[in-house]
């Protein structure tokens, strides 16, 4: 396992990270099930976990709290607030009131008296930076979070935070947490150069392109059960994205195949070689997802390799932009654009 600084804060992570999306109702992962993929992965060298209170309604956070009871130390602890946890518009965003409250239940969930990193899990645009930093910093010298960070921020939206936090005398924003993929590679024409001059800290999520890349989507196969149940639009040939990320995908395959690679190898080695990237978030479901993905722990892509999937997606394109979820709020309400 390779081992980067985590933006600025001297904190050393693993390149890959656990993601715990799939622990419980969402995956259907049990707390054996989640025991034995954190075991193994700690096992293996990850000392980075990233959950949330949205996932699976906090039973991932639960799932996770047993998982390391007695090994809190060991782990580098991230979870993250902000959408919704129940009826009503006071229990999700990023108002002061919402975070103190909320914060608390993840903390009795996880079974911890503070988090390393807390995250906020979109831009909430009904509040203003200056509420949401000013509450941040308060958790964090109360003690209950190390540091914080945003998810999924559009870039001009992480600009705004810097200068907020700088602005107002305020803690700041430490990681951003983007989707990225070999798929899905719209971060690299402003997120990533954004982050990279501001020093944060980058942790991937679904660098398996919601399992495109994990070599179990091919053309002459029949996609599984669980994928296309639970995210049906995203498998649906009949759209042009999903076909030409098929497209994309078997050329992809015969670059991996070429190089003595498995796809999974292929799109984790791709996100860590990014300069700007320090950890890829997995999210496996079962032991067996968690293996193949650990052995991508050390894989270093040739510059041949590079050069070749640059020709199959370009830089700086998203093969499926509609999937995009940090698209301004303008832009899909036509009243906050029209007078």
């Amino acid at each position: 396992m390779q081992y980067r600084t985590l933006g600025r804060t001297g904190v050393q992570v693993s390149t890959l990270a656990l993601g715990a999306m799939n622990f419980g109702a969402n995956g259907r992962t049990t707390q054996d099930d989640a025991t034995a993929i954190v075991d193994a992965a700690l096992g293996a060298g990850v000392n980075l976990i990233d959950t949330a209170d949205f996932y699976s309604a906090g039973e991932s956070e639960t799932l996770v709290g047993k998982a390391i009871a007695g090994r809190r130390d060991e782990v580098v602890l991230a979870t993250k607030a902000g959408l919704p946890m129940g009826e009503g518009g006071n229990r999700q965003g990023a108002s002061r009131r919402w975070l103190v409250t909320e914060l608390d239940n993840s903390l009795r969930r996880l079974g911890a008296d503070h988090v390393d990193l807390y995250q906020i899990h979109r831009w909430d645009p009904a509040t203003s930076d200056e509420e949401t930093l000013s509450a941040l910093t308060d958790l964090q010298r109360a003690g209950k979070i190390r540091y914080f960070g945003s998810s999924t921020f559009p870039a001009y939206r992480i600009v705004q935070g810097q200068w907020a936090a700088r602005e107002h005398g305020l803690s700041r924003y430490v990681t951003e947490q983007p989707s990225y993929s070999i798929l899905q590679r719209g971060i690299e024409k402003d997120v990533l150069p954004v982050t990279a001059e501001y020093g944060l800290g980058v942790l991937a999520w679904s660098p398996l392109a919601s399992g495109w890349l994990s070599g179990a989507v091919r053309a002459d196969r029949e996609i599984s059960t669980h994928r296309s149940t639970l995210l049906p639009q995203r498998f649906d040939l009949s759209f042009p994205a999903n076909r030409a990320r098929m497209d994309a995908v078997e050329l992809l395959a015969k670059v991996a195949d070429d190089a003595g690679l498995t796809m999974i190898q292929l799109a984790l080695g791709f996100v860590t070689a990014h300069p700007a990237v320090t950890s890829a978030l997995i999210g496996p479901r079962t032991l067996d997802h968690l293996h193949s993905q650990l052995a991508a722990a050390d894989t270093v892509l040739s510059s041949d390799v590079l050069d070749a999937v640059d020709e199959i997606v370009a830089p700086g394109l998203d093969l499926a932009p509609e999937e995009k979820i940090d698209t301004p709020p303008a832009l899909l309400d036509a009243s906050l654009r029209r007078r």
